[in-house]
């Protein structure tokens, strides 16, 4: 499971994010990455009723990437709120195409050391 220090939890600073983040495409999946202030940087992940309408499978597709990005956490820089938007298509997917678009993803936003 993500870190409690390593969750974005409050709106406001998902509306930050989305508004002064700096975007990036990868297949199925969208990032946009801001700095902060912290020593720590956090995720958050968007997964919309357009990928699937059912909210087990939305929650399943958030588990996996929680699972991805707990797995890179020691390798990434500090200091950086990060959102994770997925895009319709991905619900088909399986877990290694998701690691290797997260893999290309975070290489492509310079958050990996």
């Amino acid at each position: 499971m993500l870190p409690q220090n390593n969750r974005l939890k409050k709106k406001k600073d998902f509306e930050r994010v989305f508004k002064k983040g700096k975007g990036f495409k990868e297949d199925f999946l969208a990032l946009k990455t801001a700095k902060n202030d912290l020593d720590d940087s956090r995720f958050g992940f968007v997964v919309s009723q357009k990928v699937s309408k059912k909210a087990t499978v939305r929650n399943k597709i958030k588990r996996v990437l929680r699972k991805i990005i707990e797995q890179y956490l020691p390798l990434i820089k500090k200091g950086n709120d990060v959102l994770i938007v997925t895009l319709p298509g991905l619900e088909i997917k399986d877990f290694w195409e998701f690691k290797e678009v997260c893999d290309k993803l975070l290489k492509r936003a310079n958050l990996v050391k």
